[in-house]
């Protein structure tokens, strides 16, 4: 019996890491494709209003000569103090996204939030260009976005709201949440994963995200550590294409370096 489990272990085991192998080496020869083309380029350290616009009323965003820093309001559970940056631009098909990352808070609570690709769902004043209905979201509601836009979400450098102690996540979602369905389970795309030990404040990482129209990939560099997350992402609706957006909850802030989009 003992052998047996031990087979069964060592078996999984493999198994595992032949998988994660794999995701490496679909995500590098991806990675190093020659027709990725640079669509969208920001080294952030001038006039952000150039590039990006921003939804939420206390929400700051800062050029420096070290990056961008955006910070959301400081009144935890005041939805006014949500923020979210969005790329003037919008990108179709299979993207990629790079940018230098580092948290400027030292929460344990809340998230931040990286959307891909977002439209509106074209109905009612949900238009497919969230552009021409930012005036629905100068208080930014979370429910405003995942009811009425088409989109990938990924949630990191991201904690529950139970404080101290509780361990991070990286989490992928795709919206809108079906109608009468609950956000929380009917928009997560599995697996989901905790206690990664990234994003230390004052770090900087970089983030490099690659979206096809069967993965989506998520890589995190930085303090001698090197990540990959990947979601399977054929069993939902697809995203085709839409601006990328920055969300910060209440109370969260990071500094943004580097920031370029490029598409095939």
């Amino acid at each position: 019996m003992k052998r047996i489990r031990l087979f069964i272990f060592i078996l999984f085991a493999s198994t595992a890491l032949f998988g994660q192998d794999v995701n490496e080496s679909d995500f590098e020869k991806l990675n190093r494709l020659k027709e990725w083309h640079l669509e969208f380029k920001d080294n952030c350290t001038r006039n952000w209003k150039s590039k990006w616009f921003l939804d939420g009323l206390r929400a700051e965003v800062t050029n420096t000569k070290d990056g961008m820093v955006f910070s959301a309001g400081s009144v935890d559970g005041d939805d006014a103090c949500h923020a979210v940056l969005w790329t003037k631009d919008s990108f179709k098909g299979d993207i990629k996204i790079e940018y230098q990352y580092t948290r400027t808070d030292t929460r344990t609570k809340r998230v931040n939030i990286l959307y891909i690709q977002a439209t509106g769902t074209g109905i009612g004043p949900y238009s497919k260009d969230i552009s021409e209905w930012n005036n629905l979201r100068i208080i930014p509601y979370m429910k405003t976005y995942y009811q009425n836009m088409n989109a990938l979400h990924i949630s990191y450098a991201a904690y529950g709201n139970d404080g101290p102690g509780h361990i991070d996540y990286i989490r992928a979602r795709k919206y809108p949440v079906v109608p009468g369905q609950k956000f929380s389970t009917t928009t997560e795309i599995p697996p989901a994963s905790f206690d990664t030990g990234l994003f230390v404040p004052g770090v900087s990482y970089k983030i490099t995200v690659i979206k096809t129209n069967k993965k989506l990939y998520f890589k995190v560099e930085g303090q001698g550590v090197s990540k990959l997350f990947s979601w399977d992402i054929t069993n939902f609706p697809p995203v085709t294409g839409g601006r990328v957006g920055l969300r910060h909850m209440y109370t969260r802030s990071a500094m943004y370096k580097g920031f370029k989009v490029y598409t095939k």
